[in-house]
């Protein structure tokens, strides 16, 4: 199913972060002086060519530390419409298979960072061809900056839909430990076994219960990682669209957290949080476009704002979805993977839902197509 949700005032959120990245590019002196006289002396706003709406993407990958530190665990479109006040969230699962690219989405980005650092450049095309937006920014934050800024900000609080159980968490720097078992047992063991379960009963020490209560939960950035990140929670939550959804809760927090401290409006403090987070970033704004991202936070504080997660709907509860899981096979490299419902690489529905909600209407995702009720106008 595509989950939809409609909350007033966290729209602002995408324009704040976008901002955070931008000014990683100048010195503490100039950036401040800047951001003075452009808030002061010019109050247009010029980004992507003067477009009333853009589109940034935003990507969340694991960084230097991890195993694959280019693969993006978060793909989230975001849709900015200045001239109605709102912005469309639309998550894409990392899973989905992309026949032009022979792989999944989630190497788009680190297949291009390979051949030349032309990461940002890959995954703008890859993810126009699925959604057909022209995505305007790109944005990409690794987790060792998620959790310095969750951090710097003092935590943020959550409000947690459904209680998280996940007994399977990878540990950080213990993906190869023995557990107790020599070398010729591990040996024995990998050549006759690769499932994830079979990983996680041979080799307890490397995982972890991670155990987060339903209502509104105060997270340090730790606990914000492994709450989006987790994989193998029980029940739904083990749903690779639970965890979009639980990456819009904590984008959420983060703007309310953000916000409350009125940062957005203070240079110094939104430079020492560009500071912090100078490692652990990429992005293709231009240093000399964040004062135009400070001025359109403040024009779109009260936008609102709609979130979809592109999933394969739930059978038994009669939810439909615009993909689906096809048979382990050679064409996707016997990968698990997500395909659209129509057909591998077709993906029209997928265009076409992607614009009502930019369009701002109110689509319905029936068994054979994609309904438009009438009216169509979201309720605002």
């Amino acid at each position: 199913m595509v989950k939809k949700r409609n909350t007033k005032k966290i729209a602002i959120v995408i324009v704040a972060f976008a901002l955070l990245f931008v000014l990683l590019f100048r010195n503490q002196i100039r950036q401040a002086s800047t951001f003075l006289f452009g808030m002061t002396f010019d109050r247009g706003i010029h980004l992507a060519q003067q477009k009333t709406s853009f589109n940034i993407l935003l990507l969340g990958i694991g960084g230097a530390k991890h195993d694959g530190p280019n693969l993006t665990d978060t793909i989230i479109v975001a849709n900015i419409n200045q001239a109605k006040n709102q912005v469309h969230l639309a998550s894409i699962p990392r899973d989905l298979w992309v026949p032009s690219v022979k792989g999944k989405i989630n190497k788009v980005y680190s297949d291009g960072q390979d051949k030349g650092g032309r990461g940002i450049e890959y995954i703008k095309a890859v993810v126009g061809q699925i959604t057909g937006v022209t995505v305007d920014y790109v944005v990409v934050l690794d987790f060792q900056g998620f959790i310095k800024l969750v951090d710097y900000l003092g935590g943020i609080d959550v409000a947690v839909a459904h209680t998280l159980d996940d007994y399977n968490y990878p540990i950080d720097g213990k993906e190869n430990e023995n557990c107790g078992k020599s070398d010729d047992d591990i040996k024995a063991f990998t050549a006759t076994n690769s499932a994830e379960m079979d990983l996680w009963a041979y080799f307890p020490c490397r995982y972890k219960h991670v155990h987060v209560d339903k209502g509104v939960n105060h997270m340090n950035g730790t606990t914000a990682l492994e709450f989006v990140r987790s994989r193998h929670g029980v029940g739904s939550e083990g749903s690779d669209f639970a965890r979009s959804q639980r990456q819009q809760l904590v984008i959420h927090g983060l703007k309310e957290k953000i916000f409350s401290l009125g940062i957005i409006l203070n240079p110094i403090k939104v430079i020492g949080i560009a500071n912090i987070l100078k490692e652990n970033i990429n992005t293709d704004i231009s240093s000399d476009e964040y004062d135009d991202f400070i001025k359109l936070a403040r024009k779109m504080e009260k936008a609102q704002i709609s979130n979809i997660v592109i999933d394969a709907g739930d059978n038994e509860k009669n939810q439909f979805g615009l993909l689906s899981h096809p048979d382990i096979s050679e064409r996707q490299n016997f990968e698990w993977v997500l395909i659209p419902r129509i057909g591998d690489g077709q993906f029209s529905e997928i265009k076409n839902y992607v614009k009502c909600l930019n369009d701002g209407i109110d689509c319905v995702v029936g068994e054979k197509g994609i309904a438009t009720p009438t009216p169509a106008q979201r309720t605002k």
